[in-house]
């Protein structure tokens, strides 16, 4: 059974190694840099999956002091949004609707509270599953960076929340 709950410190451990599992979909990250984003967080979530962790996202609110690249962009373009700026399921847990569920859980806390909610996909290297996802439900295109100096280009996405 699919278990969401907000993310605590004990859950930091396993996200870490499931982010840093996840390079080049996610970017690498540090204790120090994943308790910081925990902290910053709108809304952090872990799912389990009976008992065992499956997976974790990290959302953040406007204005805070985050120098990811993407989350610049998106600040440069909107005032009221809510950006996920991470979301990883453990291989062994996927197809079991987590990615869905976390979705679900944002919308549902953020629908009223942000305008949008935002978040970016690879386009190169092409993340085609993470794409076609996005894209069934609700997000649109609009802008494309590059990032890692170069090395990726990201499709930026937007979700109005009503």
């Amino acid at each position: 059974m699919v278990n969401i709950r907000e993310t605590t410190a004990d859950d930091l451990p396993a996200a870490l190694a499931l982010n840093n599992g996840s390079v080049p979909a996610l970017n690498p990250l540090d204790a120090a840099e994943i308790e910081r984003l925990l902290g910053m967080a709108a809304l952090a979530l872990t799912a389990e999956v009976d008992g065992a962790f499956a997976g974790f996202c990290i959302t953040v609110p406007p204005r805070v002091d985050y120098a990811s690249l993407n989350y610049g962009w998106f600040s440069r373009k909107y005032d009221d949004f809510v950006y996920l700026d991470r979301i990883a399921v453990d291989p062994t847990y996927r197809r079991l609707g987590i990615g869905k569920a976390f979705y679900s859980g944002v919308v549902e806390r953020f629908t009223g509270v942000f305008a949008h909610l935002l978040c970016e996909v690879n386009v190169r290297p092409r993340n085609e599953p993470s794409l076609l996802f996005h894209h069934s439900i609700g997000f649109r295109e609009v802008g494309q960076q590059d990032t890692d100096g170069g090395n990726k280009t990201v499709s930026l996405l937007a979700l109005r929340l009503e």
